[in-house]
Order: structure tokens, then sequence, then C-alpha cells
């Protein structure tokens, strides 16, 4: 059993880009927590493959092997840069690949980062809804950076890192071994 973190970017202007920085934190906060494995990667790891690809058959192997990892962890925390007002578009045509069930009951805990504070209600107006779709279990704290919270060298400013550490601790909370066993 794994957490994965999945970032919506691929920025090749900063590597790694702000959002992933925030995602990889939180992921490896929830692991010490738990003591799960885990991993993280972002649309740049995925290829070309993903653009071109009207189905998750369509990905490239390592592309594929990425998605099914997703969908196979324990939990997941998902990131994406904040465009345009909106979630990334490569990161909601992953999204539209995957079948609805598949993130069923999944604990998923959400994160964006923007250039500025009128960005934060990206996570209740649109990541919240899109993974109410697909019925996952998102956590109640949902974690949003702005420019001024992370810096380049993926230091958290004292607000940041308390949201931060109020969302890991709900995540791992969903992930207890009381809530792991099957119910008698």
């Amino acid at each position: 059993m794994e957490i994965i973190g999945f970032a919506g970017s691929q920025s090749q202007q900063s590597q790694p880009s702000r959002t992933r920085a925030l995602v990889t934190a939180a992921v490896r906060d929830v692991a010490r927590q738990t003591g799960l494995d885990h991993a993280v990667f972002d649309l740049r790891d995925l290829g070309p493959s993903l653009g071109a690809a009207g189905s998750l058959a369509d990905l490239a192997p390592e592309a594929r092997a990425h998605v099914d990892r997703l969908l196979a962890a324990r939990a997941v925390v998902v990131g994406s840069p904040v465009y345009k007002g909106s979630y990334a578009g490569l990161f909601k045509h992953l999204l539209d690949l995957v079948e609805p069930e598949a993130l069923r009951g999944k604990p998923v805990l959400l994160m964006a980062t923007g250039g500025g504070d009128r960005h934060a209600l990206v996570i209740e107006h649109q990541l919240r809804p899109l993974f109410g779709f697909f019925e996952a279990a998102s956590v109640p704290t949902g974690v949003y950076a702005g420019a001024a919270d992370l810096d380049s060298d993926g230091r958290l400013s004292a607000p940041l890192r308390a949201r931060l550490d109020m969302a890991v601790t709900q995540l791992a909370a969903a992930l207890s071994p009381q809530r792991l066993q099957p119910a008698a």
C-alpha cells in the first residue's frame, strides 16, 4: 500500500515546480505519520502520449504505469497550478481518461498553487466538485499556496505550514489502521 502524489504541472521554468514541491511535502508528511510507502509524479513524467490519448490504453507504457499506481494507491495527494482561474488542462484531460468508479472512496488531499490569493477558491469551486464526481473521499482541508507562501527552494510560510499540517493529519486519520480494517 502506498500514497501517491500527483502534481498537475509540467513547468519547464522551475524544477521541481511549486505545485510538485507542495505535493511532495504533503506526501512525505503523510508517509511519516502512517509508515506507508510513497511516490510523487507530475504531468512531465507522463510524457507526450497523454495529450494524444483517448483512453488509458493509449498512454505510453511508462505513463500508464504511473497512472496505474495512482489508481491502486491507498491515498492520493493531488495538486494543480492555477491557470487563468482553473486547474491545468492536461490535469483535467488525465482525469477524463479515468473511469468514474476508479477513485470511489479513495482518501484524497486537494492542493493548488497560484500567483496570488484570489485563486484560492479553485479548491472548493473546481477541484472538490471534480473529485466529488468520482466519489473520492476528499479530506475537509484543502491546501492552497500563493506565490508568497512557497519560495523557489520549497520553504513554506508559517500559515501554509499550519494548513498543510492540518490537512496531512486529516489524511493520515483516514488511513488509520482502524479504517483500513474491513467492517465486521
